[in-house]
């Protein structure tokens, strides 16, 4: 009777265990056919699931092809198969998923061994898991059914993956995806980030210890726990002898080693930091959304791979931001010892509450003043605050430096730093080639290029006389009346102070004389010369006065620099462009430079003509001390300076290259008080002195002193020989004596230097 009640039992039990263990495979497979259709949430599409997101920024290249700098939301450069180590690889199947190579994505020994040991001997999840994790599920749910929900997905995904991929393509994929910490997105970026070496270059002890990371990035950072990353590392290590992928004898030769990185945060070395970044993605952008019109294909700077070749010219760049900080850092010398004068410094004649108003309006634009008001203090409390001393970090030309200084006061010093901007475009293509929109982008951001409209002063005069010689039909030998002139309220006076007689054209503007520019204006009217300007690419609002002729209009150096292009050019307009080239990911061209800009504003012998008298200004009027500087061949150029001494320009031309330079500080009050130290001709001729003394010696470019402007068959050679009766010359005369005693000041400057 007992043996009986015993063997129904066991055929109970078997027929119990059979029943739930078609039960448990019954709801396995239904869970998992309502994972794959969907029911238990959202999976990626086909398409999604065929490319998926992996976020790599773009590329900027310079016209020789050198790597300027890239555009992204994740620092990450793809990789494929064949570059990663051989112990890479095999330290990542020893760590992670020994059977990967012979599983479909879903290893059910490691899986059965995890839920047995409740996760205490490992998770379970293979490297197809692992990736489907990183694509499309995201982080770890805290909540565990939540968790459990994002596995059974993880389990599709897996499943899905290794259909469509190659084992070695989702091994790259999950090296590629995997973020490292430290913006070190991709094994790539991580190799240059914790060794400063590329992946193909990297030891085993290096491979060991990326592969540590992969089960917590921060937990087993090298940076932050070398300890830890030692015993990560040799974990790693073990499991690779463990699995045969590692000889005893190298096993022992690296379990020792001292952790060795040489870390290097790679942001700053490959994001593309700089004043024309800004002008470079508004290009990018439009030729990105006219692709998209055409293909219907939408790519994103940032995220989509693409390979964007420029213009600029690493080395001119290089030539002109050394040439700023060569002039300016002297430059600044000689304000600051003129400011230990100044109760007010750095600004002067104006009222203590004119001071304030422009302080205050600066802290309105700083971070500081954001995170106090959403605090909630009153402008009062703020100022307070802000006059309290704190340990911040300055800009001087030797380097930053830690200084305990007020908030307040440092706005006071930041507007004491003299700024400046310069801008080369080669003529005939209009490409631009140097872009220096400012001393130093940690400390100052805005761009004073393409951002800053300053007045331009005299700089101006070039556009009024190629009017003149437009409208009126003038010629360099004309001769004008140098009486003193007056136009309703409007007079305008010579920076000399001397008048009567007459001058030549070709001298009112080596001179810069203002009232020859008045009655030219007078004559024209300014609706002509404003028509002119536009034709040759200036946007910026001009006001419809007469004062215009003496460059009272704020307009921006890109402007300026692009309409000079124009004589350069010998009357064609050709807008100044960055963006040469895009190709995609694959090499694929997206789109290619296509000058539509270019047209035709003036005649070619008009835009001589203009040369002609520019190169006047270079050899004998406001910009003579361009000679000091040695420099040789055909060079035209116009000299600016404005009110108050508060903005200096220089524009200067050889036949192939247009260069354009202002120099003055972020604050029109700011500024030198006298005109010898703060005319054009001293505070940013020398800058552009400087970068064509640099950019003639280096044999590997295009532009040298041997190119001439060339002369059109119907130009008057006798125009360039103007033979006048000057019954003016004495001016003539004190005019050189100007230029010739600011010249010694500027030899004397140098020797104090």
């Amino acid at each position: 009777m007992y043996k009986k009640s015993t063997k129904i039992n066991f055929h109970k039990l078997i027929f119990y265990f059979w029943f739930l263990f078609l039960i448990g495979i019954s709801i396995i497979i239904s869970v998992f056919y309502g994972a794959s259709k969907g029911y238990l949430g959202s999976l990626p599409c086909t398409k999604d699931i065929e490319n998926p997101t992996m976020k790599v920024g773009s590329e900027v290249y310079d016209s020789n092809g050198i790597l300027l700098g890239r555009f992204f939301s994740e620092n990450r450069t793809l990789v494929t198969y064949r570059q990663l180590p051989k112990d890479l690889v095999n330290a990542l199947l020893a760590k992670e998923d020994i059977r990967f190579k012979y599983h479909s994505g879903i290893d059910v020994k490691s899986f059965l061994r995890a839920i047995l040991s409740l996760g205490k001997k490992g998770g379970g999840s293979t490297i197809s898991q692992q990736l489907a994790k990183l694509l499309f599920t995201g982080p770890s749910a805290r909540n565990k059914l939540q968790r459990i929900h994002q596995k059974l997905l993880e389990w599709v995904m897996a499943i899905e993956l290794e259909k469509r991929y190659t084992k070695e393509e989702i091994i790259t994929m999950y090296y590629n995806k995997f973020d490292f910490l430290y913006n070190a997105k991709g094994i790539e970026t991580a190799a240059h980030t914790y060794f400063n070496k590329k992946v193909s270059e990297l030891n085993l002890g290096e491979c060991a210890i990326l592969v540590g990371m992969l089960e917590n990035p921060s937990l087993y950072n090298p940076k932050n726990y070398p300890d830890r990353a030692k015993k990560q590392r040799n974990l790693v290590l073990h499991q690779m002898k463990k699995y045969h992928l590692l000889n005893v004898h190298r096993y022992q030769k690296e379990l020792n080693k001292p952790v060795k990185i040489n870390f290097k945060i790679q942001k700053k070395d490959f994001e593309l930091l700089t004043y024309y970044g800004e002008f470079l993605k508004k290009e990018i952008q439009e030729a990105l959304n006219e692709h998209e019109e055409k293909t219907g294909q939408k790519l994103n700077l940032y995220s989509s791979g693409l390979k964007i070749y420029t213009s600029i010219d690493a080395k001119m760049q290089d030539h002109a931001e050394r040439a700023v900080k060569r002039h300016l850092s002297q430059l600044q010398i000689l304000f600051n010892r003129f400011q230990k004068k100044n109760k007010n410094a750095p600004f002067l004649n104006i009222s203590p509450e004119k001071t304030k108003r422009i302080i205050i309006s600066a802290m309105h634009r700083t971070s500081l003043y954001q995170d106090l008001k959403q605090r909630g203090l009153t402008e009062k409390r703020i100022i307070e605050e802000f006059k309290k001393p704190q340990l911040i970090k300055l800009f001087t030309w030797n380097g930053s430096k830690k200084a305990l200084i007020s908030p307040w006061n440092f706005i006071r010093y930041q507007k004491s730093i003299i700024q400046a901007g310069l801008l080369s475009i080669e003529s005939y293509t209009g490409f631009i080639k140097a872009w220096v929109g400012g001393i130093d982008f940690n400390y100052f951001q805005y761009d004073h290029v393409a951002q800053t409209q300053r007045q331009v002063g005299s700089v101006f005069k070039p556009i009024l006389y190629a009017a003149a010689i437009n409208e009126l039909h003038y010629n360099p030998c004309t001769k004008i009346s140098n009486d003193k002139f007056h136009l309703g309220k409007w007079t305008p006076r010579n920076s000399n102070g001397k008048y009567g007689g007459f001058s030549t054209l070709k001298d009112g503007l080596a001179f810069s004389i203002n009232t020859i520019s008045a009655r030219l204006i007078s004559k024209i009217t300014p609706g002509p010369v404003i028509n002119l300007s536009r034709k040759m690419g200036i946007e910026s609002m001009i006001p419809e006065h007469p004062s215009i002729a003496l460059g009272s209009a704020d307009l921006t150096l890109y402007e300026m620099t692009g309409a000079f292009n124009t004589f350069t050019n010998y009357g064609i307009y050709v807008k100044p462009s960055i963006l040469v080239k895009i190709e995609d990911e694959n090499g694929n061209l997206i789109k290619e430079h296509i000058d539509i800009s270019r047209r035709q504003v003036f005649s070619e012998e008009v835009g001589y003509i203009m040369l002609k008298l520019m190169q006047g200004v270079v050899k004998y009027g406001t910009a003579k001390r361009l000679q000091l500087y040695n420099l040789t061949g055909d060079i035209a150029g116009k000299t600016g300076t404005t009110n108050e001494n508060s903005d200096g320009w220089f524009i200067g031309m050889i036949p192939n290259l247009t260069t354009g330079v202002w120099v003055g500080w972020e604050d029109r009050f700011s500024h030198f008080d006298n005109i010898r130290l703060g005319q054009g001709a001293n505070m940013a001729l020398p800058i552009w002195a400087y970068y064509m003394k640099s950019i003639y010696k280096d044999i590997n470019l295009i532009y040298h002193d041997k190119l001439l402007f060339h002369k059109p068959k119907n130009y008057q050679s006798y125009w360039d020989h103007c033979n006048e009766t000057r019954i003016n010359e004495t001016h003539i005369k004190e005019d050189k004596m100007i230029n010739e005693k600011n010249d010694k000041d500027e030899k004397k400057e140098e020797k104090i230097l």
